[in-house]
């Protein structure tokens, strides 16, 4: 039905190298991600940063600053052309002096709506990305403790940087089937519980800077 009301669609098509980029005070200061234009028409970009104060906790709350210094993060540039095929680097760079808790940014990078050649009636579809940036502290400490009761695993991190629950699943030892658990990205102070499927063990792998460890509950 939408092809037929609209005939003349036009997709623009923004790709983004990667979704999550991680700096550190010190270390790694900057770092770089591409995006390209796969349509065959040009596309007009905005990249728009804001920092997550106090990630999934009750007081979660957005912070938007357009002067780069006091905001923490510098996103160059803010704003961009690609004509069909074209690609361009953006700079995202953390301007924070060492610190002891990890600071949460989300930059919207989203194609801006331009002009439809066609004599039909058209329809643009536009897709954005809302990219994850992780300036982690000058020491990061990965306190994630596990509680389980019954068929709910209960995770609670105690540090002060944010563990990513990954690959997570439950063997059934007498069948020897598995299920896959769901993941989750765990902010400092936060808690998640997950609902199992059976009173078996589970097993996740935590991910943090710089240490992959898997554990058993």
């Amino acid at each position: 039905m939408i092809a037929a009301l609209f005939p003349a669609a036009a997709h623009a098509e923004l790709v983004l190298s990667q979704l999550i980029v991680e700096l550190q005070p010190g270390k790694q200061m900057r770092d770089d991600l591409e995006m390209w234009n796969n349509s065959p028409e040009r596309v007009y970009v905005a990249l728009e940063p804001r920092e997550i104060v106090d990630p999934s906790l009750p007081t979660q709350r957005e912070r938007r600053e357009p002067d780069p210094e006091k905001l923490g993060l510098l996103v160059s540039p803010g704003r961009a052309i690609l004509e069909p095929g074209g690609r361009r680097l953006v700079r995202l760079a953390t301007l924070l002096p060492g610190s002891d808790r990890e600071h949460v940014y989300r930059v919207t990078v989203k194609p801006v709506v331009g002009g439809i050649d066609a004599s039909d009636t058209g329809l643009k579809i536009l897709v954005g990305y809302d990219v994850l940036v992780l300036v982690r502290p000058e020491r990061p400490v990965a306190g994630v403790t596990a509680t389980r009761n019954g068929r709910k695993l209960t995770f609670t991190n105690n540090g002060n940087v944010s563990v990513e629950l990954m690959s997570g699943k439950q063997c059934d030892g007498s069948r020897g089937r598995c299920t896959d658990l769901p993941g989750k990205r765990l902010y400092a102070g936060g808690s998640w519980t997950v609902e199992l499927g059976s009173e078996g063990p589970a097993e996740y792998v935590l991910r943090s800077p710089g240490k992959m460890d898997r554990r058993i509950f």
